[in-house]
C-alpha cells in the first residue's frame, strides 16, 4: 500500500483512510468495532465532522484517552465545522475536542463552504483558526468544498494546507487539473466521494484509480463488510487493469454528467422528498439489486414528487448546482415506466 503525505502538514499515512459519516447510522458498539478494526487493519487516518450528528463522539470513544493500544498519537483525525460565525467556530472546536476526548485535532476543516475564507474578509473564520492553531488545540488549517471554482480559488490562495473534494473515477478534466494545481501548491488533497455517493460497486477499480494520483482517498464505511474490503488492498493493492479499465470507461458513459451523489445537503424538502434517494433513483435501481428500490415504501416516496411545488429551496442548497426538480421528475418518470414493465433494469 502507497503512503502519501499531505501537502505541507508533513501527515503521512497509507493511502487508504476512514470516512466515518457512515458510522453515525450504527450503534456505538458496532462503530467502535469498527473503527478499532480499521486501525488494526493499517488505516491511520479517521476524518468526520460536527455535523455527523454522533459520528465525532464515536471515533472519540475509540481513539479518545483512556484507550490503551489504540493511542491518540498514532492516528489521525480531522474533523469539520459548518460555521459562518466567529462564537460558532469556537463552540464547534470546544465541542469537538471535547466528542473526540482530545487536547488537539490534527486537521480541523471548515466544511462545505460557499467561499474561499480569507484573513480580513470581515468574516473572522480564518483569524479564529490561526488563533486555535497557535493554540494548539489544532495542527493544520483544511478547508472543503464541492463546487470546483470554489475549489480552484482555494488551492490558488495559499492559505489551506489540505482541500477536501469530491473526486472518483468519474473525474473531469478540470478535477484532474485541481488535483495537479494542489499537487505543485503543496496542498493535501483529500478525496472525498470516491464512490460518487454510491453509484460506484467496484472496490478495485475505485482503489486502482485513486493510486494513479496524490491524493487520500476517504471510504464512507459503516459495515464491518465494507471495511474488510478496503482492508484487503493493504496486502494485495489493485492496479488498473485492462479488465478494471473497462469497468471505469463503462461507468463513466452511463454516469458523466449531471446526476445525484446522494449527500443529502438539498434537505428538507418543503413537500417530504427524500431527494436524495429519489433524484438518482435511475442509477440505483440499476447498480444495485432493483427489488430493493421496488417496495411499497419506494414507491409511495417517488410518488411524493408529484407534490413537487418548485419552492427552489433545494436548487439553492445543492452544493454541485443541479436542477433538481427536473432531476426528480425524470426519476419518476423512468420509475413509473419500470413499474409497468415498458423498461427492464
Amino acid at each position: 500500500m502507497k503512503t502519501i503525505t499531505l501537502g505541507s502538514t508533513g501527515i503521512t499515512t497509507p493511502q487508504n483512510a476512514f470516512g466515518a459519516l457512515p458510522v453515525q447510522r450504527v450503534n456505538m458498539e458496532t462503530a467502535v468495532d469498527i473503527l478499532h478494526r480499521a486501525y488494526d487493519g493499517g488505516m491511520t487516518f479517521f476524518d468526520t465532522a460536527r455535523a455527523y450528528s454522533d459520528s465525532e463522539e464515536k471515533v472519540g470513544q475509540a481513539f479518545g484517552r483512556g484507550n490503551g493500544s489504540y493511542q491518540r498519537e498514532k492516528i489521525f483525525i480531522a474533523t469539520k465545522t459548518t460555521a459562518e460565525t466567529p462564537e460558532k467556530l469556537k463552540e464547534d472546536l470546544e465541542t469537538s475536542l471535547r466528542n473526540l476526548k482530545t487536547d488537539y485535532i490534527d486537521i480541523y476543516q471548515l466544511h462545505c463552504v460557499k467561499q474561499c475564507y480569507r484573513p480580513g474578509d470581515g468574516t473572522g473564520l480564518y483569524e479564529v483558526l490561526l488563533e486555535a492553531k497557535a493554540q494548539g488545540k489544532i495542527r493544520h488549517i483544511g478547508i472543503t468544498a464541492h463546487k470546483i471554482g470554489i475549489a480552484e480559488e482555494i488551492a490558488d490562495s495559499g492559505l489551506y494546507e489540505t482541500l477536501q473534494f469530491p473526486f472518483s473515477y468519474l473525474a473531469t478534466d478540470r478535477d484532474l487539473a485541481l488535483v495537479e494545481k494542489c499537487r505543485k501548491n503543496n496542498i493535501g488533497f483529500i478525496a472525498m466521494k470516491g464512490l460518487s455517493g454510491g453509484l460506484l460497486t467496484n472496490a478495485a477499480a475505485c482503489m486502482a484509480f485513486m493510486s494513479q494520483y496524490p491524493v487520500l482517498p476517504i471510504w464512507g464505511i459503516q459495515k464491518m463488510s465494507e471495511l474488510e474490503q478496503w482492508l484487503a488492498f493493504f496486502h494485495e493493492p489493485p492496479t488498473l487493469t485492462p479488465e478494471l479499465e473497462v469497468v471505469i470507461n463503462k461507468d463513466r458513459s452511463e454516469l458523466l454528467g449531471e446526476f445525484c451523489r446522494g449527500c443529502g445537503y438539498c434537505s428538507p424538502c418543503s413537500v417530504g422528498i427524500t431527494i436524495n434517494q429519489c433524484a438518482r433513483m435511475s442509477q440505483m435501481i440499476r447498480r444495485a439489486p432493483s427489488q430493493n428500490w421496488l417496495t411499497p415504501h419506494w414507491q409511495e416516496e417517488m410518488l411524493k414528487i408529484e407534490k413537487c411545488v418548485d419552492c427552489g429551496a433545494c436548487l439553492k442548497r445543492c452544493p454541485y448546482e443541479l436542477n433538481i426538480p427536473s432531476l426528480l421528475r425524470k426519476n419518476l418518470a423512468d420509475y413509473k415506466d419500470i413499474l409497468a414493465g415498458k423498461v427492464s433494469v
